[in-house]
């Protein structure tokens, strides 16, 4: 019983000190004029940079314990929040585009990645970013494939900066374009990263596209559970193959496998099926992302800039091809359907 509350006494430091930054990273996102930047973006940077100066001994242990964790308890809390439900809503429209816009960010995710000799896990996470929602997306695959901190930072900076861009041009381009509210809210849904980047183009162009566009970026997050899962049999894998050509020995697959994934989608299931109150499905969401706005804050205090650097610019070349191209292949997939 001692060993235990000594134990929490080690880690509540750090674990309270990235609930800090997560508050005042919703707070600088609660006050900012033109809703653009995400909690998630605000609390990874400021980690990073109170990290370049300050990271005192005593929060390390907390901080770790937060970006594992807390982390994954964040993800499985996520599930509550996910309803099969929503694409009926949005319809098969949307379902069409997306197809096109993830088979193009993870295959020619994959071919860019090892023609930028980027690892595996680097540009997948740039790859799920970019094709289901940004931040939320990266993080929850984090854990799955075991990425390391500074990838985590790379990637929500990747498809960070692109989303700034999208949201000036996305606008200017759908109106060039002569695109109904439903046609752009479908282009700005499918093909903008992350959430709050989404209903700012949306509603920068009309009240009735980024009322599409949310919607249908509703129904894109619900890709994270099969990404997930396979990304967590890939893993698995790699590992025991690793395991195998080092020791010569079989290693037990319940050993590898991300059980923490289980609950998240028990809870995506449940929650599919109308049981769980729309309050209670709320306040799950709204702890999930807080938590894991702390968890990124944690990470980021944990990853300096000389980290990054090290990495060149290739990741962000990475998440630059595959942004532009799921912004062609959604626009051309549209037209297609005969909506542009």
């Amino acid at each position: 019983m001692k060993t235990e509350i000594l134990n929490a006494a080690k880690l509540l430091p750090g674990f309270i000190l990235a609930l800090c930054i997560a508050a005042f990273a919703k707070a600088v996102e609660s006050v900012l004029p033109v809703h653009v930047i995400g909690a998630s973006v605000i609390a990874l940077f400021t980690g990073m940079i109170i990290n370049s100066f300050w990271r005192p001994a005593w929060a390390v242990p907390g901080l770790k314990f937060t970006s594992k964790k807390i982390l994954k308890f964040a993800i499985i809390l996520l599930g509550a929040s996910l309803s099969v439900s929503v694409i009926v809503s949005v319809g098969k429209l949307s379902l069409t585009v997306m197809f096109f816009t993830l088979l193009t960010c993870f295959g020619g995710g994959y071919f860019i990645g090892k023609m930028l000799k980027l690892n595996w896990k680097l540009s997948n996470l740039i790859s799920a970013g970019t094709g289901i929602c940004g931040g939320s997306a990266i993080a929850a695959i984090a854990p799955v494939i075991d990425a390391e901190d500074k990838d985590i930072a790379y990637a929500m900076s990747a498809t960070f900066l692109f989303d700034m861009a999208m949201i000036v041009l996305f606008p200017i381009m759908g109106r060039a374009l002569g695109l109904s509210d439903e046609a752009y809210g479908l282009w700005a849904g499918t093909a903008v990263n992350d959430t709050s980047s989404v209903v700012a183009a949306g509603y920068a162009f009309s009240e009735g596209g980024g009322d599409f566009a949310t919607m249908v970026k509703l129904t894109r997050t619900l890709s994270i559970i099969p990404t997930v899962l396979v990304f967590a049999f890939i893993n698995v894998r790699l590992a025991r193959k690793k395991h195998l050509e080092a020791t010569g020995k079989k290693i037990d697959f319940r050993g590898l496998f991300p059980w923490f994934i289980l609950g998240f989608l028990a809870l995506a299931a449940i929650n599919s099926t109308g049981i769980i109150p729309a309050e209670i499905s709320g306040m799950a969401k709204g702890a999930s992302k807080f938590l894991m706005v702390s968890a990124l804050a944690a990470i980021g205090l944990g990853t300096s800039f000389q980290d990054m650097k090290k990495a060149g610019l290739n990741p962000m070349l990475h998440g630059f091809i595959i942004s532009a191209l799921v912004v062609v292949v959604a626009i051309a997939v549209e037209w297609c359907m005969g909506m542009v």
